[in-house]
C-alpha cells in the first residue's frame, strides 16, 4: 500500500495519521475540506508538509471522490462531522457528510481498484454499555444524530464488502485525545481552561466514563488494522481496555497541571437525558489477536504529553477557552 489517500487528513486524528505514514514511508496524498481561505486546518502544522500532496475537496461529491482515488492503494478514510452537540441541531449535514461522503468514497474505491480501505467509526455507536468491555458484537444504539450517521456510515462501508468484495475495514476508536484536539472534547476543553488561567471549570456531567486513548496509538492501531489481511470484512475496536469517569480524568489533569481550579456544572453542556452515553470500556482483544497491536502511551503520559503542547502559548492561542465549542 505504497500510495495512500487520507481523508479528513486536515482533522485532529487525521493530521497525527498523515505524519505517522510520512514516517513509515508511504506516499500520502491528504484531502483537506475545501475553502476559499486555501486553509488547510491541522495539516498546516504537520512537519511533514513538503512531503505529501495536499487536495482541496469534499467527500459529499461523488465525481470529486473518483477523481482523488484514481492510483491509491489504500484509502483511510477519517472526513466526518463528528461533534455530537452540533449534530441535534444539524442532523441533515451529518447523514450528507458521514452517510452519503462513505457511500461516495466506498463507491469510488469500488471504481477505481483500490486494493483496501479503512473505515473509520467511533465507541458512540455503542450508546451507553450493556456489558463491559465492550466488544464488536455489542449491540448499536443510536443515541444521538451524530452516532446514527456514523452506524449508517459504518453499515453503507461493510455493504460494499459483502456486496462487491471491496476489502474494508472498520475501525472503531474510542475517545481519541492528544495534541490539536477540538476543544468541543472534554480533555481540551479542562486543559485548555486551566491554562488560560479561569477560575472555575465549566463541565456537564462528570459521571461517565471514557476509555481515553492518547492519539499516536489510535494512529498506530488505524496502521496495523491497514496492513492486516485477517481484518479485511471485520469491526475492530482500537482501545485501552481501561476505563475512567470524567470527574477523575478532572482530577489527573489539575494534579499534573499543579491545579487547584473549581469545577462548576454548565447546563448547555448537558446532553439530553436519553441521549448522553454514561459509560464506554473497550474490550481490545480482538485488535491484539489480529495485529499484536498494543497502547503504548499510558492515560498519565499522555496526558502531560497533551498539557505540554496545549500550554505552549502559540498552540493555546488558537483556542477559545471562555466560550463553549459546540
Amino acid at each position: 500500500m505504497k500510495n495512500v489517500l487520507i481523508t479528513g487528513a486536515d482533522g485532529f486524528i487525521g493530521s497525527h495519521l498523515t505524519e505517522l505514514l510520512v514516517r513509515q514511508g508511504y506516499q500520502v496524498k491528504a484531502l483537506s475540506q475545501y475553502n476559499s481561505f486555501n486553509y488547510w486546518g491541522w495539516l498546516e502544522d504537520v512537519d511533514c508538509l513538503a512531503d505529501i500532496e495536499v487536495l482541496s475537496g469534499d467527500v459529499r461529491d461523488p465525481h470529486y471522490c473518483r477523481k482523488i482515488t484514481a492510483g491509491v492503494d489504500t484509502v483511510f478514510h477519517l472526513a466526518a462531522l463528528i461533534a455530537i452537540p452540533y449534530s441535534y441541531a444539524a442532523p441533515d449535514s451529518y447523514v450528507d457528510t458521514n452517510v452519503k461522503g462513505t457511500l461516495n468514497i466506498c463507491q469510488a474505491a469500488l471504481d477505481n481498484g483500490v486494493d483496501r480501505v479503512v473505515h473509520t467509526s467511533t465507541s458512540e455507536v455503542y450508546g451507553t454499555a450493556q456489558y463491559v468491555p465492550i466488544d464488536e458484537k455489542h449491540p448499536l444504539q443510536p443515541q444521538s444524530p451524530y452516532s446514527a450517521s456514523k452506524i449508517g456510515a459504518d453499515a453503507m462501508a461493510m455493504s460494499f464488502f459483502n456486496a462487491f468484495g471491496l476489502a474494508v475495514t472498520i475501525a472503531r476508536p474510542f475517545n481519541t485525545y492528544g495534541p490539536r484536539q477540538s476543544a468541543r472534547a472534554v480533555i481540551p476543553t479542562i486543559i485548555s481552561q486551566i491554562a488560560s488561567q479561569l477560575k472555575q471549570i465549566r463541565l456537564g456531567d462528570v459521571t461517565p466514563t471514557r476509555d481515553f486513548n492518547y492519539v499516536a496509538d489510535t494512529c498506530r492501531g488505524l496502521l496495523a488494522l491497514a496492513r492486516s489481511d485477517k481484518a479485511i470484512g471485520e469491526t475492530v475496536n482500537i482501545g485501552s481496555n481501561h476505563e475512567i469517569s470524567v470527574g477523575d480524568t478532572l482530577a489527573l489533569i489539575r494534579e499534573l497541571m499543579h491545579s487547584d481550579v473549581e469545577f462548576m456544572t454548565d447546563e448547555q453542556r448537558i446532553r439530553p437525558e436519553r441521549s448522553e452515553v454514561f459509560r464506554l470500556w473497550c474490550d481490545n482483544g480482538k485488535i491484539r489477536e489480529m495485529t499484536g497491536f498494543q497502547p503504548e502511551y499510558s492515560l498519565r503520559a499522555g496526558l502531560q504529553a497533551t498539557i505540554d503542547w496545549f500550554t505552549r502559548p502559540e498552540n493555546l492561542a488558537k483556542y477559545k477557552a471562555g466560550i463553549y465549542n459546540v
